[in-house]
């Protein structure tokens, strides 16, 4: 059997803590593992009941100074069996709130009322959906009109969402009032004590449908597909979401509906890169236009321009056309085309023109050359570096 921790260590509070800082403290924990909240999770009410059984123990004085004396060894093992059966959660959370916020309750958790005297239901919030779309490169750059169709729980047609049949409506559940829980009283060792259980005569719905909605059984929804009319903003990149309010799943007891977001994948394109809202291509040139400077055909998103290359241009030299990026999404102006000069080394070439580039070699000397000119200079330098530190 596994050794219990220290209440204390349980709690995370220090063995000076007083009577307000070990509420507060099981507060947060009874907050996080509530039943309520994490339904289905053992571990958790696991951990919800192993602080309730410390705050049982710390929060009373005479059993706080028995467990500071003997520990563990100081309570029957069995003593606790009747607060902390699978069927009850402890203390109920409703009494400890009250202790620290007075009669205002807590609204945040399990839907107390604003005096805190009993649950009421809440209204709940639709589910969130998420879509991904693929957008051509071109389609990502400058906008367009997508029209999407997402499957959806939305309300029944037939029963507009009552989940009754047509001329009924449901009614007020007789067993909880409409709470959608009941509260169950005991009395242990530690005096009584209230449990809070589903109603399950309801079903925590709070309502009963005597005749229910054929459509949809008495669920009051029915998944549909629903199409939708999607404006992609010009400059939108990807991984970026769109939000569409209200076009996810309906609320539950009145709550708003949930919402749509799209995902924005890009698809790659043949010649263009992008980064943010900078575009990037490559543009091969042969020597003669690199060396003589020469009108290139640069392709840009926008379509061809005309670029004068510098005379002597160099591989890989990089060359800027401002404000024929990609739109910025806010509509303000547009990002840079850069495109990077790769030189192209002719093939196949006759023996006459294999001779007149070797004529042409031998009228080129060294002055022309700036980067092998000055690569040479550093291998000189470098081994005769290592000349001079051998004569010494």
């Amino acid at each position: 059997m596994a050794q219990k921790r220290d209440y204390y260590e349980v709690l995370g509070v220090s063995k000076d803590a007083d009577e307000k800082q070990i509420k507060r403290a099981y507060w947060k924990l009874a907050k996080k593992y509530h039943p309520d909240v994490n339904p289905g999770d053992d571990e958790a009410e696991a951990k919800f009941k192993e602080a309730n059984e410390a705050y049982e123990v710390l929060s009373d004085p005479e059993k706080r100074q028995r467990y500071d004396q003997f520990g563990h060894a100081g309570f029957d093992p069995t003593s606790f069996t009747g607060g902390f059966s699978t069927g009850s959660f402890g203390i109920n959370l409703e009494d400890i709130f009250n202790s620290l916020f007075g009669d205002f309750g807590f609204g945040g958790f399990g839907g107390f009322s604003q005096r805190g005297s009993r649950r009421t239901q809440t209204a709940v919030p639709g589910a969130n959906l998420r879509y991904r779309m693929n957008l051509d490169f071109m389609e990502a750059a400058f906008g367009t009109e997508r029209v999407i169709n997402i499957r959806r729980e939305d309300l029944c047609d037939a029963c507009d969402g009552t989940g009754a049949a047509e001329g009924g409506k449901p009614t007020t559940c007789p067993t909880c009032k409409g709470s959608g829980t009941i509260h169950m009283r005991q009395q242990t060792l530690f005096g009584q004590m209230t449990s809070t259980q589903t109603c399950s005569q309801c079903h925590g719905s709070g309502e009963i449908i005597d005749n229910p909605c054929q459509s949809c059984r008495g669920s009051g929804r029915k998944e549909k597909v629903k199409s939708l009319k999607v404006k992609v903003p010009a400059g939108i990149n990807e991984n970026e979401q769109l939000t569409l309010r209200g076009e996810g799943e309906p609320g539950y007891r009145g709550g708003p509906r949930g919402n749509l977001y799209i995902s924005i994948h890009i698809n790659p394109h043949p010649v263009f890169t992008r980064k943010n809202n900078d575009t990037y291509c490559e543009v091969p040139v042969t020597f003669a236009q690199a060396a003589l400077g020469a009108e290139v055909e640069v392709p840009t998103i926008d379509g061809n321009v005309t670029f004068k290359l510098n005379e002597g241009t160099q591989p890989d030299d990089v060359y800027t056309l401002k404000g024929k990026g990609i739109p910025y999404i806010q509509g303000r102006g547009r990002g840079n085309h850069h495109f990077k000069v790769i030189l192209e080394v002719p093939r196949n070439l006759s023996e006459e023109q294999k001779n007149f580039l070797k004529k042409f070699d031998e009228n080129i000397n060294e002055s022309h050359y700036q980067k092998r000119t000055g690569f040479f200079d550093k291998i000189r330098n470098l081994f005769s570096g290592k000349n001079n530190d051998a004569k010494h």
